[in-house]
């Protein structure tokens, strides 16, 4: 009897060592579900990081309009070269001085701020406008006119240092009256882009153009102090 129940315990045990084995094997596929989940989910952040493209964009638009001849009206914006030092995105970078040495619109009066020595004090002040005469301006002098003007550094400083306020003066601001760098005022009238300057009533050739520390405002008349 003894015999009988040792081998139908023997039995039993081991069905039930097999049939734990059989359930161990059917959840050792359990885990490949869970890297299935895992992977899907860790592969969803790669897809929401698509829209961080659009700053981006909206950086290119920003550059864009920072684009210096944007800004700039007036008839003789067009004689301005288009790219190199002397163009508006060239000036933009130099101060106002260095600026204007490289547009060829304005030879005769940087021959004339660097007869004065006044090519490091433009170049160092910080936020001014400039009503910078344009080549055919001079043309009102006589060459000995001209020359005398150029030798005289008094007086020279005087003229050229009337042409320069204080602040960089968008068109919005740039109508009423502002004290020089001469110590005396300058009245400009108009509005929009139709300004006249000075009692001269110098017209404004090319506008609100920038540099590095100055706004300038090409002018077709030399502005002389009272």
């Amino acid at each position: 009897m003894k015999r009988t129940t040792l081998h139908r315990t023997a039995g039993l045990a081991a069905l039930v060592l097999t049939a734990s084995l059989s359930l161990s094997a059917c959840g050792s596929d359990e885990p490949d579900a869970a890297d299935d989940t895992t992977t899907s989910e860790s592969s969803a952040p790669m897809d929401e990081e698509t829209p961080e493209e659009t700053p981006m964009e909206e950086e290119s638009d920003d550059m864009g309009d920072a684009d210096p001849a944007a800004q700039t009206f007036g008839p003789a914006c067009g004689e301005v070269p288009a790219d190199g030092a002397g163009s508006f995105v060239g000036m933009a970078t130099e101060p106002v001085a260095n600026a204007a040495s490289a547009n060829p619109l304005l030879s005769t009066l940087v021959a004339a701020v660097t007869a004065a020595d006044l090519v490091d004090t433009l170049n160092s002040a910080d936020g001014i406008t400039v009503f910078a005469p344009a080549n055919p301006a001079f043309d009102a002098f006589s060459k000995k006119q001209l020359n005398g003007l150029l030798k005289d550094k008094e007086t020279l400083t005087k003229v050229l240092t009337h042409h320069v306020v204080a602040g960089q003066l968008s068109p919005d601001d740039l109508a009423g009256e502002h004290e020089t760098l001469a110590g005396d005022m300058l009245t400009v009238e108009g509005e929009g882009e139709d300004f006249t300057v000075g009692t001269e009533g110098a017209a404004v050739l090319c506008g609100n153009v920038p540099t590095a520390n100055a706004t300038v405002y090409i002018i077709d008349t030399v502005l002389m102090p009272s």
